[in-house]
């Protein structure tokens, strides 16, 4: 931007002043800056798409060279956003100025060799991640197929060996991401902020400060709930591994929980749940039964939409999504959702499986295409969800509504049980939403310490385990030195996605879906809601969808809840039922850890 010069003259000598920036220096800026990230954003995204569903050599290079570019043009716009800080404009303006300061998660400072530097070591981690394999009963495993064994086997030796060998993949990654984090400290500052950490926790109309109290206090509302089921599910694992494996008094093993990172425990049901006199539907079983395959189940899941009001699917998606896993070449199967145009071009990428966690990641990853188009008339900047953990929410709420009574409307199950016996379902439910929430919190806040130089690289894997175990109440199976580096073995830590938003999704989820249920009239319990094909209901989501990020989050969420605070009331009363089956089971073991 071309600032005007005025010559002053002092004393016989003249001097040039800069003059102050105007509100509409500002708004020609905007204007220019929403213009350049739109047509730059959408070459970044294609390249990314070929990387993610091809690693080659080749696309490796591509994703870099794009990286580096989008990463220099965003850094360029952040700092000249900077410089009307002063300056009085309208909201929406200063919305925009705002988020061009925090337009790039992982920012470099204006030195182009540390952004040429900073693009190759972020692909990097994200490449080494996804091509990650391990040695495994005499074959190579796969970084996807890794998470199938953690879900299926139950040898605790076998667990402990595949969890071993995967965390050992991401040991070789620590130096790369200990450099990245020092450049992109150094590009927060160039911003105005103290390191990254901060830089993430000012995105949520909140001073970060406030923000790092709300997480907290959201948390404190949920975990009497968490340790209720952390007792229960312990007591579960001593019965199947004996006390050398799972003692009664310790933290438990984190190989032991159903999953890689023991974020989710749904795989552990056949362990846990009560195999008598309760309400038992095996959605795996009933998908296979019913002759369903990846497509028919993202069909099913574009259904849930359309039968609230929402149009179909574009052609394209079908045409261009990665559903299926290619068995030709090395992809990225962490599931997400793209809007490779910011208008029409909206699509998957997973490696679907025909059972019951895809059925339900599949409604999840069209939550998010159904609001990107949902604000797809929205400026560019505004293109985003109120905050991110709506994003993730969204497709969420939508999964609470995979009932009994939803399963019977899409002729998956003949006749709905009766609701008295449902302690298996939302003991099911429990063990991937409930146990999911501790960790959804602590990612982030093992980042915000590195950020901050609270944990240097020899710290990164002890801050890692006290972290995990004060708020999962979880140890390592094996032990680990300061040479491990665990975090990384974890996608989104070398992919740099903030985790706090999944947290956020597992609070809004819940405060959406009571919403919905009480806008249609639910009267049952509410556990066994499911506003499928309650049109009042989606046109009242999508008004707050189609705002995008074009008001404060407050504001999107009153439009659907009529409340402007998030809420884990809504968590707790949806496992009341629960929540009190599990005192009893406990009343006679000592639980915490």
């Amino acid at each position: 931007m071309k600032k005007l010069i005025l010559a002053t003259t002092f004393l016989g000598f003249t001097f040039a002043a800069h003059a102050a920036p105007s509100a509409e220096e500002a708004t020609v800026f905007i204007a220019r800056a929403e213009r350049d990230l739109a047509a730059l954003s959408e070459e970044a995204a294609r390249i990314s798409w070929t990387f993610q569903t091809n690693i080659t050599f080749d696309t490796e290079w591509l994703q870099t060279k794009s990286s580096e570019r989008f990463t220099a043009k965003a850094v360029e716009l952040a700092a000249e956003a900077r410089t009307f800080d002063g300056v009085k404009v309208s909201s929406d303006v200063r919305r925009k100025l705002d988020a061009l300061k925090r337009g790039i998660t992982i920012p470099a400072p204006k030195d182009p060799k540390a952004i040429a530097e900073l693009a190759k070591l972020t692909t990097g981690l994200e490449s080494a991640y996804s091509t990650g394999k391990i040695e495994f009963d005499g074959r190579t495993v796969s970084q996807s197929e890794t998470e199938v064994l953690m879900r299926t086997l139950r040898d605790p030796a076998k667990l402990s060996e595949v969890w071993r060998k995967w965390h050992a993949t991401a040991r070789g990654t620590k130096a790369d991401y200990a450099r990245m984090v020092s450049i992109a400290n150094a590009g927060a500052k160039e911003l105005g902020f103290a390191n990254v950490g901060q830089m993430w926790r000012s995105g949520y109309d909140m001073t970060p400060a406030e923000f790092a109290t709300e997480v907290d206090r959201l948390w404190g509302q949920v975990k009497p709930l968490y340790d209720e089921l952390h007792c229960h599910v312990r007591a579960k694992l001593n019965q199947a591994y004996g006390s050398e494996a799972v003692p009664l008094d310790q933290p438990i093993r984190a190989d032991l929980l159903g999953n890689m990172w023991a974020q989710e425990w749904g795989a552990l049901n056949d362990l846990v749940l009560p195999t008598s006199g309760a309400t038992n539907i095996d959605i795996t079983k009933l998908l296979k039964d019913n002759g369903y395959d990846e497509l028919k189940i993202v069909k099913t899941g574009e259904a849930f939409f359309t039968s609230l009001g929402f149009a179909p699917l574009p052609q394209t998606f079908w045409d261009r999504s990665q559903i299926v896993k290619p068995r030709d070449r090395e992809v990225v199967c962490h599931a997400s959702a793209w809007d490779l145009d910011d208008r029409d071009d909206i699509r998957i990428k997973m490696c679907t499986k025909v059972d019951a966690e895809d059925f339900q990641t599949v409604h999840h990853e069209l939550g998010h295409n159904y609001y990107q188009r949902a604000y797809k008339d929205q400026p560019y900047i505004f293109k985003s969800g109120a905050n991110d953990g709506f994003h993730e929410a969204i497709g969420d709420m939508i999964s609470l509504s995979i009932t009994p009574e939803y399963l019977k409307q899409i002729g998956l199950i003949d006749k709905v049980p009766d609701a008295s016996q449902d302690v298996n379902l939302l003991l099911q439910r429990a063990m991937n939403s409930v146990a999911f929430l501790p960790f959804g919190l602590l990612i982030d806040k093992w980042r915000w310490q590195v950020f901050a130089g609270e944990l240097t690289p020899a710290t990164y894997n002890d801050g890692w385990w006290k972290l995990r175990t004060r708020y999962q109440g979880i140890r390592p199976p094996v032990a680990r030195t300061a040479d491990d580096f665990d975090p990384g073995a974890k996608y989104h830590v070398p992919g740099n996605t903030p985790y706090m938003r999944y947290f956020l999704a597992r609070i809004l989820q819940f405060q959406f879906f009571k919403a919905a249920c009480d806008q249609m009239g639910w009267k049952g319990p509410l556990h066994r809601c499911s506003f499928y094909g309650a049109k009042n209901v989606g046109a009242k989501f999508d008004a707050m969808l189609a705002m995008g990020a074009s008001k404060p989050w407050p504001d999107a969420l009153e439009t659907f809840t009529g409340t402007r605070e998030m809420d884990g009331s809504a968590i707790v009363a949806h496992f009341e039922p629960l929540m009190v089956w599990l005192r009893e089971q406990n009343k006679q073991r000592k639980c915490g850890w």
